[in-house]
């Protein structure tokens, strides 16, 4: 199995921000804001690509885009927020489950695009 997996089957702790049947999100350990949320799928898909590739994949990612607001609400990120995805390990991802980084709680001044 791999980390996220294991963080959902519950082998591994974490700090849940929000959770349903379908979806964790969890803070992260190594923030790079003052709020940084995971939202992990529970069913292990390998990246986003891969969620578009079937049509459960791509209910799970409208499930992903509910706790994303699920997650604003709890955290009160009503001034703004970042969901970065990375894909693939030239992209920087590098726990190979999709998953879907909520940033917040400051002002970003620097553009990422």
């Amino acid at each position: 199995m791999c980390l996220f997996c294991d963080i959902v089957a519950g082998k591994i702790p974490s700090a849940k921000v929000y959770e349903n049947d379908k979806v964790l999100c969890f803070n992260d350990i190594n923030p790079a804001a003052p709020v940084h949320v995971l939202v992990v799928p529970k069913k292990h898909f390998d990246d986003i690509r891969d969620m578009s590739h079937s049509e459960e994949g791509r209910m799970y990612m409208g499930e992903v885009i509910s706790a994303i607001d699920k997650v604003c609400e709890n955290k009160s990120l009503d001034s703004g927020f970042r969901v970065v995805n990375n894909c693939g390990k030239d992209g920087g991802q590098t726990v190979m489950h999709a998953h879907f980084h909520v940033l917040g709680g400051t002002k970003f001044t620097e553009k990422i695009i």
